[in-house]
């Protein structure tokens, strides 16, 4: 396995060091690069020579697209253009069925949902912040190569994903560690947008099945088919994290502060999986109301990690152990 990564603010080797220790140079390689670097990316296949690539990489954080989308466009258009056009040179005289690249997207693609319905597969991409409409544009390319080149891909669309290792700026680690220090819980407009919740290890799961068994230039939705309003998620983080550590739940819920809505907030997304659960036979693992307890309890036990990444300890940790790589 092969982990091409540029450690962006949001980037964390030391998640991995022990996988890192264990199989480092015989079955796992570090690979830091940026995806935008086109010779770099070609370099990478050309020692490796993979038979799949997952696109994970990308700029993901939605507010950072509203202040800044440049570093948006260009990693996850740009960026994954040149992943495509590596994997299309180096694959060029392999059969079909040896490779494939799988290209991880997101619900916010399709726009935003009113109070029934779900999105489906077949349902029209409608972004509305540039983080979304950066990712449609990259979806739109790998399909693209598929039916231009005959590229093998498959592509997932995924709802929001929580569990542990989780970069603080995302809404449900943010809330649990501002809970725990007494911070201020900042809540966008009335509170009652509503997302559906999946588990980072379902969506891997759901990732390896489409992968292994799903049906090239074919897309998948994935979610945790559990929608909730935002302030009712926080509401349950509130109960949780008072049970856990014996802190006062009202106390908590004081620290409520609602906040001048972002510009272009989704009001509502829900997943239709049907055609992963009766296609592929994949079925999610993780209620939302015990993962998110096991994730209040990682971040609990992890308070170490949780320091290194806000203060930034972490980028001596990586240059010291991949700044000459």
């Amino acid at each position: 396995m092969v982990n091409l990564d540029a450690l962006t603010y949001a980037g964390n080797a030391e998640n991995l060091a022990d996988v890192d220790a264990d199989l480092g140079g015989k079955s796992y390689f570090f690979e830091r690069a940026d995806i935008r670097d086109r010779e770099a990316v070609a370099a990478v296949f050309a020692r490796h020579s993979p038979d799949a690539v997952v696109n994970f990489a990308a700029e993901s954080h939605v507010d950072r697209s509203i202040l800044g989308p440049a570093d948006f466009v260009t990693t996850n258009v740009m960026g994954t253009f040149s992943l495509l056009e590596a994997a299309r040179e180096a694959w060029k005289d392999r059969p079909s069925g040896e490779v494939l690249f799988h290209q991880v997207s997101t619900d916010e693609v399709y726009g935003s949902l009113g109070e029934t319905g779900s999105f489906t597969e077949e349902t029209a991409y409608d972004p509305r912040s540039p983080y979304s409409a950066s990712k449609a544009g990259s979806d739109h390319l790998v399909m693209a190569y598929h039916h231009s080149y005959g590229l093998p891909v498959t592509l997932s669309n995924c709802s929001n994903n929580y569990g542990p290792w989780q970069f603080p700026e995302k809404l449900i680690p943010l809330m649990i560690l501002n809970m725990l220090e007494g911070k201020a819980l900042p809540v966008y407009g009335d509170g009652k947008n509503i997302r559906d919740w999946l588990h980072v290890e379902d969506h891997c799961s759901a990732i390896w099945t489409i992968m292994s068994q799903g049906e090239a230039g074919r897309r998948y939705n994935i979610g945790g088919d559990r929608e909730m309003e935002n302030i009712g998620l926080i509401s349950s983080l509130i109960e949780i994290v008072a049970e856990e550590t014996g802190r006062d739940a009202g106390a908590m819920r004081a620290l409520i502060t609602y906040v001048r809505d972002r510009p272009g907030h989704d009001r509502r997304y829900a997943m239709d999986c049907s055609r992963l659960k009766t296609e592929l036979g994949w079925r999610r693992e993780h209620s939302l109301d015990e993962g998110l307890r096991a994730t209040v309890r990682w971040y609990l036990a992890n308070a170490d990690w949780c320091e290194h990444v806000r203060s930034g300890e972490y980028r001596h940790w990586l240059e010291k152990n991949y700044g000459r790589r």
